[in-house]
């Protein structure tokens, strides 16, 4: 047996365990890859479960040097969608059977954008009496917001870590109050106090990041005890600080192949959490979030942004998809997945197994 095979036979992994699975080679990356699929079968199943996507806003009180919507950059037209948009988008979630939308904004905070998140949270779940699931992705808030928001019908919320190491951390934020780690770890223990589902996610392939950094990264996901993830490849984009070190990076592709792993090594470490198959991996590889379904993810987000805004929302470049109507992504999706051996749960809300272990016991 291969070192890389007795390590999987464990039922549980040290943060050098993790090294040596994420440095494995093309062989050994196989049997991670096998191993985390029939987790996957075994644990959640073979539903893929639709996050209708809308992209809310694109202002941004933030300057995080990776982001391209960064207070910062001056190239960009900045935007928010309508109440009317929301709830057309919304909407078309419904009809389609998506059952689930997640709004995403760039990190706003105070009373204007607190209501006004508040109003649009009741009236989608005015749609279908209260059918929608909501995810929110809205960052750092007070707790009181996040009640507020929670009973106002959010139910699970993502907000991305983007590394666990805090050496790293201030490597890529600007170092004031504003881009403070413990102030986004007490965060995301607000949000689990509140009684969201939680996710959270990290960049791969970031500069300055060491395989021991991505390895205590899954440590930190299981010390968490997160409901669900969503982790991607860092991809570059010319209006930030950290572009200046794009001659520092893994090739895109390696970038995508570890992206890979850590899906597959989160499946494996967390067996029933949700895992979304992202964006940043389509804009690597044309079939990376079918690839990602294949070793361990079970949410697929299509967009469902108005086209005259998704321009506008460019987190990086080469974004894939923004130039498609939602029938169409409904439809491109719909026969990729099926591609892959998975089905569509369609009117399901996909809530993570693992939450509902962890509210009951």
């Amino acid at each position: 047996m291969s070192r890389i095979q007795s390590i999987l036979e464990q039922n549980s992994f040290s943060q050098s365990d993790f090294v040596q699975l994420l440095n494995a080679n093309a062989m050994d990356q196989k049997l991670i890859f096998a191993k985390a699929a029939a987790i996957k079968k075994a644990e959640v199943g073979t539903q893929v479960y639709y996050r209708g996507l809308i992209e809310y806003s694109n202002r941004c009180a933030k300057d995080c040097y990776y982001c391209g919507v960064r207070r910062s950059n001056q190239t960009i037209k900045r935007y928010q969608v309508t109440d009317a948009e929301v709830l057309e988008a919304a909407q078309f979630a419904y009809d389609q059977q998506f059952a689930s939308i997640v709004i995403q904004s760039g990190e706003q905070s105070g009373k204007v954008f607190a209501r006004k998140i508040e109003k649009l949270l009741k009236s989608v779940k005015s749609i279908g009496q209260g059918a929608l699931g909501i995810t929110l992705s809205c960052g750092e808030q007070s707790k009181e917001t996040y009640e507020r928001w929670f009973e106002a019908g959010a139910h699970r919320y993502l907000l991305r870590i983007e590394t666990s190491n805090p050496d790293l951390y201030s490597k890529i934020h600007p170092k004031n109050d504003q881009h403070n780690f413990l102030k986004r770890i007490t965060a995301l223990h607000d949000l689990k106090e509140v009684g969201y589902q939680v996710g959270t996610g990290v960049m791969i392939g970031l500069p300055f990041q060491t395989m021991d950094d991505l390895a205590k990264d899954l440590l930190f996901f299981k010390e968490l005890d997160i409901d669900m993830a969503g982790m991607g490849p860092y991809i570059e984009h010319h209006e930030t600080p950290l572009y200046n070190y794009r001659d520092t990076l893994l090739p895109l592709q390696d970038r995508f192949n570890l992206s890979l792993k850590m899906v597959a090594l989160l499946r494996i470490l967390m067996k029933d959490i949700n895992i979304a198959a992202t964006t940043a991996m389509q804009a690597i590889d044309p079939e990376g979030r079918e690839k990602a379904l294949m070793v361990g993810a079970n949410v697929i987000m299509p967009n469902l942004t108005p086209l005259k805004y998704r321009d506008d929302y460019l987190l990086y470049e080469d974004k894939p998809c923004i130039d498609e109507e939602a029938d169409a992504c409904k439809n491109c999706l719909e026969a990729r997945i099926h591609r892959t051996g998975n089905s569509i749960g369609y009117n399901q809300w996909g809530d993570s197994k693992h939450f509902a272990k962890r509210k009951s016991n």
